[in-house]
């Protein structure tokens, strides 16, 4: 849910060596999609998404200015995504989506981590149909039963909808990103997302306690060091 998905955005950058491998990471992605859906913006809304997350994130305007430039240019280097699956410490469930120059060895450097983490790469398809695509947003509010009414009003598919601590999140079908976006910014004013993305949320979850902890934060902290890697989603519900 929500308050997973925040969990794991949490755990990237701690450090200013993190923040710099965060900045380099929507560099990259901010890029490839303006490469191939243009430049704008306003035309290309994977980019608008791309940019406002940056900016939540504190990416320096330079970073994304420089990407974006970068696009504009004939040639450059040509990105493809690889997408590797498997089971990490405790079993839980892992996808991982990388953009690359070099599949070797970006294949390579994921297999090290699942090796040196007590974890196992699976093939293609091992794990992903275990995760739905979802548009995910998370805001303050504590009247769930509006939002929902308001969203169905506005013709919206919700998947599932829940007010804890004060926060609501919404889950959807990533394909109504923009449109749950739009509604709830023009039914709640001054809205500030919390969390404003599109994610792999698990169908379930999986325990993972004792030993199995620590080593499940090195194996992510490893993957998330490998320049190549963009986004690890898990099912992993970590215990004492």
């Amino acid at each position: 849910m929500g308050r997973a998905y925040q969990n794991k955005k949490e755990s990237m950058a701690k450090t200013a060596g993190a923040k710099s491998k965060v900045y380099s990471k929507y560099g990259r992605e901010i890029y490839v999609v303006a490469k191939s859906g243009g430049v704008d913006p306003d035309g290309n809304l994977s980019l608008r998404r791309l940019i406002d997350n940056a900016k939540k994130d504190q990416v320096p305007a330079h970073v994304i200015e420089k990407a974006i430039e970068k696009a504009k240019g004939s040639g450059g280097e040509e990105y493809a995504l690889a997408r590797f699956e498997g089971f990490g410490p405790g079993g839980c469930m892992v996808i991982i989506d990388c953009l690359t120059d070099n599949t070797t060895r970006t294949f390579n450097d994921v297999r090290l981590c699942f090796t040196k983490n007590d974890s196992k790469l699976g093939g293609p398809g091992a794990v992903a149909h275990m995760f739905d695509h979802q548009a995910v947003f998370v805001f303050r509010g504590d009247d769930e039963d509006a939002i929902l009414e308001m969203l169905m009003e506005a013709d919206i598919d919700v998947s599932d909808i829940e007010s804890e601590e004060g926060m609501i999140t919404v889950l959807a079908p990533n394909t109504e990103y923009f449109k749950i976006k739009t509604a709830l910014t023009e039914a709640v004013p001054g809205i500030e997302f919390e969390v404003d993305d599109i994610s792999y949320e698990p169908q379930t979850l999986t325990a993972v306690s004792g030993d199995n902890v620590e080593l499940f934060e090195r194996f992510l902290d490893a993957l998330n060091d490998c320049d190549d890697v963009q986004k690890v989603y898990h099912n992993a519900e970590l215990g004492g």
